[in-house]
């Protein structure tokens, strides 16, 4: 029997080419299926064939677009089970994560279908003796990137409120969830997306860089759609930079949650116990930080550990990472920290586990600013817990990092919670509930190196049209 080869899509069509590589489980270690592997020659026949398809889906009727992103939400939710194993599978998800995926990008189309009329409407404005109209326009040809860890959520949002605004695109998705990436394809195409409005290539690492600054230069794309790291997102926009091409970025996070004097500590335990390790960790919203007011600390600290064994119980097995290299930077991060005096409150870092893709929960308090664990994304199951007295140490605390992306704040009472959600440096602010948290009538987006832009609502679908101003002589 031979093995399953992950195909391209290019104008409505599956290509596959000689070269590929192994697609491997985290879970299990062993090879899934094989993946094609695209060069610049794909990417230039991906990015002709949006290019070609562009003029015609610009002109489509938004009902007709509507109707499409409708039928795409029954076709996901009749094909659940198929689509939750492709995720389980190639990321190591947990079948709840690959349920809130599935459900959430269910409700993606939706909404998107009921805001594909909004970017149609036309500005009057005059002036004596002229007549003006101010009218939005899709970009054209947008390159979208996507991850592995929401693969659902994240690769479908990169491709939808693009042609929800008439443009086409080119999506290059995750060499580490090929299949589950490709499965948005095949609803988009039994839904009725015409061929080449979206375009699908996956390459290897040691092409990436040069398919993508290809893929950036040409000059038929206009905007670029990315969500990943940090360390990435720079790249991408400096290439992006030299050709003058705007972006979009959603990356990085170290999303701090704040527990105060008065917070309900058993909501606060369960909330950062999700909010660290769901999904162990790998979520650019995950809690990273702690801060935690002294008086509380003791009391919140006994909550927490409960709440992690009821939550991810030491006789289950740990929590699996995407690779063993996840796994590594962990440990290196706490181990570094403890070196320099911080103290685990839950976990083993030299625990041996199944495979070296898995760690358990991990909390490590008296962090300080002169550890990395303090500043770096572990993105992954590891948090740390630091005490404070005032709101202005909270908030300095808070605040003191790269990032920017959400946070949560515990509290009782609203005056406080809402004073700390506007003293924090994030894209969203979560009063007792975790820091993860997305839902498609809301912006989202972040600040500071998280990113520029924002995805979803109204906002996800503006950000793919520019305004052109028609002015005539009455």
């Amino acid at each position: 029997m031979s093995t399953y080869t992950v195909p391209f899509v290019i104008n409505g069509e599956e290509r596959l080419v000689e070269k590929t590589f192994d697609v491997t489980s985290p879970s299990t270690g062993k090879v899934l299926h094989k993946c094609s592997i695209a060069t610049e020659a794909e990417a230039l026949i991906a990015i002709e064939a949006a290019a070609a398809a562009g003029q015609q889906w610009r002109d489509t009727p938004v009902a007709e677009r509507r109707d499409i992103f409708l039928r795409a939400a029954e076709i996901m939710s009749k094909r659940k089970e198929e689509l939750a194993t492709y995720m389980i599978d190639e990321v190591g998800a947990a079948r709840s994560w690959a349920d809130f995926n599935i459900n959430l990008t269910i409700d993606m189309f939706k909404d998107v279908a009921g805001r594909t009329a909004a970017v149609e409407g036309t500005i009057p404005a005059c002036v004596p003796g002229i007549t003006a109209l101010v009218v939005k326009e899709p970009y054209g040809v947008v390159l979208a990137m996507a991850p592995w860890n929401a693969p659902y959520i994240l690769g479908t949002r990169s491709v939808l409120f693009p042609i929800a605004a008439g443009c086409t695109v080119v999506f290059k998705g995750s060499e580490l969830a090929p299949r589950t990436h490709h499965a948005i394809l095949s609803i988009l195409d039994e839904a009725g997306l015409p061929k080449g409005v979206v375009n699908y290539i996956v390459t290897d690492p040691a092409h990436a860089p040069s398919v993508t600054e290809s893929l950036i230069a040409n000059p038929h794309v206009k905007k670029i759609n990315f969500t990943g790291s940090t360390a990435v997102g720079k790249i991408i926009a400096k290439i992006a930079g030299q050709y003058l091409k705007p972006l979009v970025l959603e990356l990085g996070g170290k999303a701090p949650a704040i527990v105060w004097e008065d917070a309900d500590l058993d909501i606060a335990a369960e909330q950062c116990t999700l909010g660290a390790f769901f999904f162990s960790g790998q979520v650019c919203m995950s809690t990273e930080r702690i801060i935690v007011h002294k008086k509380i600390s003791e009391a919140f600290k006994e909550k927490l550990v409960a709440a992690i064994e009821n939550i991810f119980p030491s006789k289950s097995d740990a929590l699996v990472l995407i690779n063993a290299r996840g796994v590594d930077k962990n440990k290196n991060l706490l181990k570094d920290a403890l070196s320099k005096g911080a103290v685990l409150l839950n976990g083993d870092v030299d625990a041996a586990e199944s495979s070296k893709t898995r760690l358990r929960p991990i909390v490590a308090s008296k962090v300080t600013p002169d550890m990395d664990l303090y500043k770096q994304e572990s993105f992954g199951p590891t948090v740390s817990l630091i005490e404070v007295e005032t709101e202005e140490e909270a908030l300095r605390i808070a605040n003191d990092t790269e990032y920017g992306l959400a946070s949560a704040v515990f509290t009782e009472d609203l005056k406080v919670g809402l004073r700390f959600a506007r003293g924090i440096e994030t894209g969203a602010v979560h009063i007792n509930n975790m820091t993860i948290h997305d839902e498609t009538a809301l912006p989202h987006g972040g600040s500071k190196e998280s990113g520029y832009g924002r995805f979803n609502a109204l906002t996800g679908v503006e950000e793919w049209v520019r305004t052109k101003t028609i002015t005539w002589r009455n």
